[in-house]
Order: C-alpha cells, then structure tokens, then sequence
C-alpha cells in the first residue's frame, strides 16, 4: 500500500470495501463484524452523537468508533485492529511498521474519556473542511476570514480520500509514514470534545477534519 504524508496528513489513494452503512439510532455496534462483545450494553455509551442534528450519519460514526476504541483501547486492538488488513483486502499491512505499532500501542493504553459532540468545534472543522474541498486545498492552515474566525481546537487531523468512517478512523491511528504519529496521538489523548465534519473534496473525492478540545 502506498501513503503519501503531506502536513502531518495521512493519504491514501488505494480503495477499501465499504462496511456496511450505519443508520442513527441502529442498536448495534458498528464494530459488531469484527467481534461481538461490541455490542455489550456498556458500550452504547459512546454513541455520543447519537441525537445530535448538526451532524451526518457518518459523521456520528467516526466519533462512535473513536470513542470505543479509546473506551477499550486493548480490545479495539486485539479485534478491529488484527482483522483490518483481511477486512480490507491489504495484507500487505501486516508487514508495516506502523500498523504493527499499532498493535503494540493497544495492548496496554489506559481507557481515555469519551468524547462528546461540541457545536464550535465542529464550525471549526465543516468550514476547514469545505473550504479545502472546494479549492482542493491539503493542510491545516485557514485560508479564509471566515474559516480563521471560527477556527478552534486544542488538537486536528484531517484525512483525505475515504468517505466511510472505520476507513478514516484507522489510517488515522495507522499513521503510515508519519515518523511523528502525530494523528494517533491526538486521538489517543485526554480530550473530552470534539468536532467532525466530512466534505466532498475537488482532488481526492473526501475530506474528513477531526477538531478536538
């Protein structure tokens, strides 16, 4: 698989299967394919997003997943993580660096809090977000007066080429080429808000920004 790093951003152009849709307010887990203890009771607790308007169906599910991978960090590793490179189709990742640090890192990270949706936080990703889509733009630099002045976040990874939200979230926490893993651990620290917003993108289809507080 190749990865092209550009702005501490991670890219990639080779396509995934799609995972199956998740519909808001479905009871199920939308890690419920790679092992059913997902769908334990504990853990409709991370369906933060859940009855919130502002936000898309997929947007809901990258913060979903986000927040069961940090609820579970071990379990997220020794499920989700271990069968992506078969779910995806590249086997090729088991033989990355970065994919097997990943394994590693999982398997004693402490839980992190959850997160939970934030009205200014999101402003500041959806206009990032459809700003670059725009003009085609790759970076996390605001380029408008209007993006600058609802601009806000503590912590922001931007992804670009995936629509479907466990694409977004694991070439985030992969972080192929990306000596720093700046991405990983951003969504690994002790935030407790956050902002997504996915946008149609002019050179790679989609963009995703994560802002978090």
């Amino acid at each position: 698989m190749r990865f092209v790093v550009l702005f501490l951003l991670f890219l990639s152009a080779t396509a995934f299967r799609s995972q199956e849709r998740f519909v808001s307010g479905d009871t199920r887990s939308p890690l419920t394919i790679f092992s059913t203890e997902w769908d334990k009771p504990e853990y409709r607790v991370c369906n933060t997003a859940a009855d919130v308007s502002y936000l898309s169906d997929k947007e809901k599910q990258i913060i979903y997943i986000l927040n069961l991978a940090r609820m579970n960090p071990t379990l997220f590793g020794k499920t989700v993580v271990l069968q992506f490179p078969e779910y995806s189709g590249e086997e090729e990742l088991k033989q990355s660096s970065y994919y097997r640090s990943l394994l590693e890192f999982l398997k004693n990270k402490k839980p992190m809090p959850l997160l939970y949706p934030e009205k200014t936080l999101f402003e500041s990703a959806k206009c990032h977000a459809e700003s670059s889509g725009v003009s085609g733009y790759v970076g996390h630099n605001r380029r408008s007066a209007a993006c600058k002045s609802v601009e806000t976040f503590m912590g922001e990874c931007c992804q670009y080429g995936y629509q479907e939200p466990l694409l977004i979230v694991m070439n985030l926490l992969i972080d192929e080429d990306v000596p720093s893993l700046g991405h990983r651990i951003i969504l690994f620290k002790p935030h407790t808000q956050i902002g997504v917003s996915l946008q149609p993108h002019k050179k790679y289809r989609w963009n995703s920004v994560l802002d978090l507080g």
